[in-house]
């Protein structure tokens, strides 16, 4: 039986990084991220957050008012020296974790592990790591902490010790 390792770069898009919701931090994780995907020995899938023109009357632009990552602009594209590696589809996701990610990942058959990294670790990072581990609790998760950045370093910081005590692994801390 073949088990595969399998990457998610959560949102490494440029809205994100410096962009309408960019942080210095995001910006310094990029050369990690790259390289990491470079030497990742497994399938690599990313997510891409989307929204449309009306964000500012969804729940979420009313929660935080900052337009971002609309559909078909520069600030949703994944980072061009990352877009380059992919080898997939994006994921579009509506909000902060992905049904659709749940799909691709139950069509990949014998999961080793996933190991997740990208962008917002307090938000979409831990969203998605939490749900993957709701549907595939046996399956180990590992987050790599030198490729996530959240909204500021203490949420980031509040983010992975919430996904260690739900027993996933935190790497490179």
């Amino acid at each position: 039986m073949i088990m595969s390792k399998i990457l998610i770069v959560v949102d490494m898009q440029n809205d994100f990084i410096d962009g309408a919701l960019g942080s210095a931090e995001a910006v310094k994780i990029v050369p990690y991220v790259k390289q990491t995907i470079e030497q990742f020995e497994g399938k690599v899938f990313f997510t891409r957050d989307t929204h449309a023109e009306n964000y500012m009357n969804t729940q979420e632009g009313k929660n935080l008012p900052v337009p971002h990552c609309i559909k078909d602009t520069y600030g949703w594209q994944i980072r061009a020296e990352l877009d380059a590696l992919r080898i997939t589809e994006p994921i579009d996701k509506l909000t902060f974790g992905s049904k659709d990610l749940l799909e691709v990942l139950k069509d990949e058959g014998n999961i080793e592990s996933i190991t997740f990294l990208g962008l917002c670790t307090d938000i979409c990072v831990i969203s998605n790591v939490l749900l993957v581990k709701a549907f595939f609790p046996e399956i180990p998760l590992i987050v790599d902490a030198k490729g996530c950045a959240g909204v500021t370093p203490e949420s980031h910081q509040n983010a992975l010790q919430a996904m260690k005590v739900c027993q996933v692994k935190v790497i490179n801390e």
